[in-house]
């Protein structure tokens, strides 16, 4: 699941990015108000952690702004507000949430799991693949019922081919989005984890989802039949 940042605090921005990812988020961190607005509005995240004082335009501002492109991307507001108005105008300019700092990263990372299960929203938490089925908050794995165990690397390379179900995604696209990285040289890493998906979600199976597109990359879904 990919969460976009907006934090100019600096010491606040780096622990939140630390602990997001240990929760097994894909995290990309900004710290003004036009990066956060162009970001959200052009890159397909799933979620938005803003803070309402960003330097330039107020992260209400951006608020408003990502509303208007994408009425349906949940945001969560940080404020140093504690104002009970303070926060009734943030939801009524379409947060989805709200939290006063300080606040405990626990309390985050539940507010965070409450938006996504909101029934206003159930397809943003579950991604569904023919009878293959991640639930991205829970980080569970199912296909045809039965429960799929998977690393937490393996779990976020499936999201990422999920997420783009139907298209083919490069070696280089994965590893920069999966991993984090830079480097050519790392996409043989790409085949290797391919291939312990393979065992996992399409072994024992009578219709494999998991297709190699010649000279491009990966597929999952989409037709034709996988090799």
């Amino acid at each position: 699941m990919r969460i976009l940042v907006a934090e100019d605090d600096a010491p606040l921005a780096e622990f939140l990015h630390q602990r997001l990812q240990q929760e097994q988020f894909s995290v990309h961190m900004v710290s003004d108000s036009g990066e956060a607005q162009r970001l959200a509005s052009d890159q397909p995240y799933d979620f938005v952690i803003l803070d309402l004082n960003l330097p330039a335009e107020s992260g209400l501002d951006v608020l408003r702004h990502i509303r208007a492109k994408k009425p349906d991307l949940p945001v969560l507001m940080v404020t140093g507000a504690s104002l009970a108005e303070d926060r009734v105008r943030l939801l009524d300019a379409g947060a989805d949430d709200s939290l006063a700092k300080p606040f405990a990263f626990a309390e985050l990372a539940a507010r965070i799991r409450a938006v996504l299960r909101r029934g206003s929203r159930p397809g943003r938490a579950v991604l569904k693949v023919g009878d293959l089925e991640i639930d991205r908050v829970a980080h569970a794995v199912q296909r045809g019922g039965h429960s799929i165990e998977l690393s937490p690397k393996e779990f976020a390379l499936l999201e990422f081919l999920m997420r783009h179900e139907g298209q083919a995604v490069t070696r280089t696209a994965i590893v920069e989005q999966v991993w984090k990285l830079n480097f050519d040289t790392m996409t043989n890493v790409v085949d290797v984890y391919i291939n312990y998906l393979r065992r996992k979600v399409d072994s024992g199976y009578d219709r494999p989802l998991i297709r190699t597109i010649r000279g491009v990359g990966y597929q999952i879904g989409g037709n034709g039949t996988a090799n």
